[in-house]
């Protein structure tokens, strides 16, 4: 992080108004950002890393704040699934401009933090905020997509099984994050002893299970950039084969809704069976 720098270095960074692109990716960008597996999504490593900067500069020169970001971050996300939900005729219109809503929301999930580096600005509140970003934007999306399967804004079972995958992931999140509430309230440290160790279960069993259940990676088609991709190929098989009802859309959501309910208790089981409690 920019914090690490040595105050000389600091000291010689230009002001938000003089920054130059490079001056971003120097500061803003810090080694290991684009290797952290766990915490950068593989389309920011892919691409976003290289496109972020250009609009850190324009941030930057508009006078946005970090916070500002992630609240402009947390806007896309949700009216992502708010777009997906629309009751329109045919669904391929509505996917694609979700989909371009979560890019959106990706692209500022990495500038807020670009910005707040450069600008030496990271603070408890921007982490917090981040993290409820991630929440709400996985969590409507999930609930449009349950609303698109349904054909409209009305009541039904398509509609239960969007929000159950909504509960799925924000429970996934909450049992993650609440094992550093764990350790705090326990006086332990954030990050347990033994590094990757500490997240492997201690059963052999469960650590074959939870290696066959990564390597498959099915647990990625509730994150929101995924999930908006997919939604986009459901919405074009439907529109392709002439579906009268969004009969593909229907099988994606049954397909989140059986994912977050397995990845919810096969996640809690990993916790538990870890070193991370301990």
């Amino acid at each position: 992080m920019a914090a690490d720098a040595p105050p000389a270095e600091q000291d010689a960074r230009p002001s938000r108004r003089s920054a130059k692109v490079a001056d971003i990716r120097r500061y803003g960008q810090p080694p290991g950002l684009k290797d952290r597996r766990n915490e950068e999504h593989w389309a920011g490593r892919l691409y976003m890393r290289a496109l972020s900067p250009y609009f850190a500069w324009i941030s930057l020169r508009l006078g946005l704040s970090p916070n500002q970001l992630t609240y402009l971050m947390m806007l896309s996300g949700v009216v992502a699934g708010l777009v997906v939900s629309l009751p329109v005729d045919g669904t391929l219109w509505t996917a694609i401009g979700g989909a371009v809503l979560i890019q959106i929301y990706l692209l500022l999930d990495c500038v807020d933090g670009e910005v707040a580096r450069y600008l030496r600005q990271t603070s408890v509140a921007g982490v917090y905020l981040d993290r409820i970003g991630h929440y709400l934007s996985e969590v409507s999306l999930l609930i449009g997509l349950g609303f698109a399967a349904q054909g409209g804004w009305t009541s039904g079972g398509w509609v239960e099984l969007g929000l159950v995958a909504a509960l799925g992931a924000a429970l996934i999140k909450a049992e993650t994050d609440n094992v550093v509430v764990a350790r705090a309230k326990s006086g332990l440290p954030a990050d347990p002893a033994g590094g990757d160790r500490a997240l492997r279960p201690r059963s052999t069993h469960i650590a074959l299970a939870r290696q066959a259940a990564s390597m498959l990676r099915l647990h990625r088609i509730i994150g929101a950039v995924e999930l908006s991709l997919l939604i986009v190929a459901a919405a074009v098989l439907d529109t392709v084969m002439g579906n009268d009802t969004p009969a593909a859309m229907r099988v994606l959501t049954v397909a989140v809704a059986l994912v977050a309910v397995l990845q919810t208790l096969l996640h809690l089981v990993s916790i538990l069976a870890s070193r991370r409690l301990k």
